[in-house]
């Protein structure tokens, strides 16, 4: 889930978008043909990914921590959501119930927001890129949650169509390469958000009162 994203705007100063001002006057429940999207993607994922585990066994990885909606964020590094069956992001309660998805289309040759699938495209945010990495500490547990900004990468002497540990390590973001088990591009795409868990405040609301984040929980899942 990227809303939470919008509260690091000084640390990845490209993603605050121009998609959340327009959504923010919409309601936050399906209106006309959003709701036949919306129970679609319901059932569909539902059916196909009621656990991370249905997730890993699709291609998905998680990378986030829980944030404070109460979500773990999984993804399939497929930035280009081809239709409603293919979300880039799945989200999770720390107990593994589905709780919602990311659709993404990139951004770097849509100026405007997309309109797909019955969608108010009102509805969809604009992310900036930045680089993700997920690592071993000490004990050999995964951490998950932290990121850089494309400018500090390649500064760095990353490339971003090939990121490799080596350089989350010259950044000093972990003590050796050896460390990091994953790094990847979050590219500068369209998202749009939606609860697969039934929300009373609407599918496309930012929280879900039938989600309590735990004590852990982070403001940004990072």
């Amino acid at each position: 889930m990227l809303r939470r994203f919008l509260a690091a705007a000084i640390a990845f100063a490209a993603m605050a978008t121009t998609g959340t001002l327009a959504a923010a006057k919409l309601s936050s429940k399906p209106q006309g043909t959003e709701v036949a999207f919306v129970a679609g993607v319901q059932k569909d994922l539902t059916a196909r990914f009621a656990t991370p585990a249905e997730a890993e066994k699709a291609g998905y990885i998680r990378f986030t921590n829980e944030d404070d909606t109460g979500s773990i964020s999984y993804t399939n590094l497929t930035w280009n959501s081809p239709d409603p069956q293919h979300p880039c992001q799945l989200w999770y309660s720390v107990k593994g119930q589905l709780l919602g998805a990311d659709y993404c289309v990139p951004a770097a040759h849509q100026a405007k927001a997309p309109s797909l699938w019955g969608v108010n495209p009102q509805r969809w945010q604009i992310f900036g890129a930045h680089v993700h990495y997920i690592y071993a500490d000490a004990m050999g547990t995964l951490v998950y949650g932290h990121a850089t900004s494309v400018k500090k990468f390649t500064a760095a002497g990353g490339n971003l169509e090939d990121p490799k540990p080596a350089t989350i390590a010259k950044m000093g973001l972990v003590k050796s390469a050896a460390q990091v088990k994953r790094v990847f591009l979050f590219p500068h795409l369209w998202d749009l958000e939606v609860w697969v868990l039934p929300n009373p405040n609407g599918a496309f609301a930012d929280k879900n009162p039938n989600v309590k984040p735990s004590k852990n929980a982070s403001t940004m899942g990072m």
